[in-house]
């Protein structure tokens, strides 16, 4: 396994433990703490936080699917993608609020997968809010340690010669992952293309149907 790491901020599948969430952690409770010193100096209102909220909760998969699915048929697109993801999603109309994406593209030698180890960062702009699970404290430790057999769990058996890379998000940098185009896709459409890709694969915890894999 390698990691990328930096230092910070399928829904079918629930493998993932919630119950030891009930209290926050040091991140979360330094972000609270944040935002109320940040409204009380008049840097931001709490409208202009709801604003931004509200903003990120009309995000959906079918954001960064779309981008995708673009990428998928059209190699320029996906270049454009991998090299400035912010500016390929303005290609295609759609406005993001992250201070950085990145994408990374799964290959038949290695398999991404995005955890925020320290809170919840997460491209909300092209998903929406992120699920229960990602913002697990299970997940996002063990997401690093094991993530074979987190994996696993989820119903995603990667084979032992593919390399994992686990790809820690944080307040600057947020992550978006390219899956590899299943085969027997070439006459779909883009819009048919895009409905096969999940929220779950964004973040590398699920593969489209059809994916095929090394043995």
């Amino acid at each position: 396994m390698t990691g990328d790491t930096h230092d910070h901020a399928h829904d079918d599948h629930r493998p993932i433990r919630e119950d030891d969430d009930e209290l926050l952690t040091e991140g979360e409770a330094r972000f609270l703490a944040l935002k109320g010193l940040l409204i009380d100096q008049g840097v931001i209102s709490a409208d202009e936080i709801r604003a931004r909220l509200e903003f990120n909760e009309r995000g959906s998969s079918h954001q960064a699917a779309r981008m995708i699915a673009r990428a998928w048929v059209d190699p320029d697109y996906k270049a454009r993608m991998l090299a400035d993801t912010k500016a390929a999603a303005l290609e295609m109309g759609i406005e993001t609020t992250e201070a950085k994406l990145v994408t990374i593209e799964n290959t038949p030698e290695r398999h991404n997968m995005v955890v925020c180890t320290l809170c919840s960062c997460y491209p909300r702009s092209l998903l929406g809010e992120p699920p229960a699970f990602y913002v697990s404290k299970a997940y996002r430790s063990r997401a690093v340690r094991e993530p074979r057999k987190v994996l696993r769990e989820f119903g995603v058996e990667i084979p032992e010669q593919v390399d994992i890379a686990v790809h820690d998000s944080n307040a600057d940098f947020r992550y978006v992952v390219m899956p590899m185009r299943p085969a027997g896709t070439d006459r779909m459409s883009e819009e048919e293309l895009a409905a096969l890709i999940t929220r779950d694969c964004v973040v590398g915890c699920a593969l489209p149907p059809g994916t095929e894999l090394a043995d």
